[in-house]
């Protein structure tokens, strides 16, 4: 643990301001997209590309400026990880688990512990907080045991923040601690998003002390402004769903080249009636991802809680931006024949669309529950998650 003269050293670097992060993050187009075919082969994020969206300060998204971070709002950090997962959707992945799971740890930890933590060099988090765990109270903290699957990023790591839930009182809460006391399982043996590692791992009987977890449910910071509000299920709609529609921009914008180089020759109206369509399809889900986020900004600095309204709509959006961006690449397949069917971008970028719909977040439990909320049948339940109950 870093002393006190080693956390005043590691909070003297000032704060990037959200738009240099994002100015720096489209330079780095071309390196990032170079990478992807070699990420897709070693399941991991090159080198040269970690080191650069650690320096610009991408895997600050969510950290608190107090700390060091960006802190973006939320159409900060999505503009952010449209860019990064345009030039590689593994890339863009690996940046918003390792970003979401560091800011957490920075604003709800108590600001001691926060420092102690954030003092550690190039600072990365990972873990998951789905099929959580088990935690049992002992003197000074907990021992937490468990096995937990898709630790994307966990490759690019130092700490492991994962959740479980506790013997006696079944209080579900996040515990972190340093990635060597964790049993890392080699087993990323995928179709696609191969690039993000998102291997499993596995706890027994390790301590972490108290202060080294939070609430799973926490919406009052303490560390940080109005982003945190939002709840840590809502972050999935700002990571996946900007991902998505990175990722169908560059399918689109990839078929397009191909289909320029050939002339317009080789493309029958059919053909243009349907990209017509899927450029609308993927633009309409930007605009409606972006439409709720922006009233929920508003509504976060009027200083209220969401309501239940905008919860909703916040998951729709998401599973509405990886369905359409689907679409977008089935599409994109189909039209591009048997290039697609050979390794290459194309083929890669499909192949990692289908991996990210198969993310909980996307799944159809959630639209069921918000159609159920849309329609007036939800009185008295609340969102916990992925649910209605």
């Amino acid at each position: 643990m870093a002393d006190a003269r080693q956390r005043s050293n590691a909070l003297q670097t000032p704060a990037p301001e959200p738009e240099d992060v994002l100015r720096a993050a489209g330079h780095l187009h071309d390196l990032i997209s170079d990478h992807g075919a070699s990420n897709d082969r070693e399941g991991r994020i090159a080198a040269p590309v970690m080191d650069q969206l650690y320096a610009i300060g991408a895997i600050g998204v969510f950290s608190p400026r107090a700390l060091g971070g960006a802190e973006m709002t939320p159409r900060q950090a999505m503009d952010l990880l449209r860019t990064l997962s345009y030039a590689d959707p593994s890339t863009g992945w690996v940046t918003f688990a390792l970003g979401f799971a560091t800011g957490l740890a920075g604003a709800f930890l108590d600001r001691d512990t926060a420092e102690e933590l954030y003092a550690t060099p190039r600072l990365g988090i990972a873990g998951q907080g789905t099929r959580a765990g088990t935690a049992v109270p002992v003197d000074g903290g907990y021992l937490v045991s468990g096995a937990w699957s898709f630790a994307s990023g966990i490759r690019h790591a130092n700490h492991v923040l994962t959740a479980a839930n506790v013997s006696g009182t079944g209080e579900p809460r996040c515990f972190i601690l340093p990635l060597e006391r964790v049993n890392v399982v080699d087993n990323w043996d995928v179709l696609g998003l191969r690039g993000t590692g998102s291997i499993d791992y596995t706890l027994q009987d390790a301590f972490v002390p108290t202060n080294y977890s939070f609430a799973t449910l926490s919406t009052e910071p303490v560390t940080g402004g109005d982003l945190y509000r939002i709840g840590i299920g809502n972050f999935a709609s700002i990571n996946h769903g900007a991902w998505a529609i990175g990722v169908g921009r560059r399918l689109l914008d990839e078929l397009a080249a191909d289909v320029r180089i050939k002339g317009g020759h080789a493309a029958g109206d059919a053909f243009m009636e349907d990209y017509a369509d899927a450029e609308v399809r993927l633009r309409a889900a930007k605009a409606f991802l972006y439409e709720v986020w922006e009233e929920v900004e508003e509504l976060l600095a009027g200083g209220g809680p969401l309501p239940l309204r905008a919860h909703t709509l916040i998951r729709a959006a998401l599973n509405n931006a990886t369905w359409r961006s689907h679409e977008v690449a089935q599409f994109v397949y189909a039209a591009s024949g048997t290039a697609a069917l050979r390794n290459g971008t194309v083929q890669r970028l499909f192949r990692d669309m289908h991996g990210g719909t198969q993310h909980i977040s996307s799944s159809r439990i959630i639209l069921q529950s918000a159609g159920r909320e849309l329609a007036g049948l939800a009185e008295g339940r609340t969102w916990v998650h992925h649910a209605l109950k």
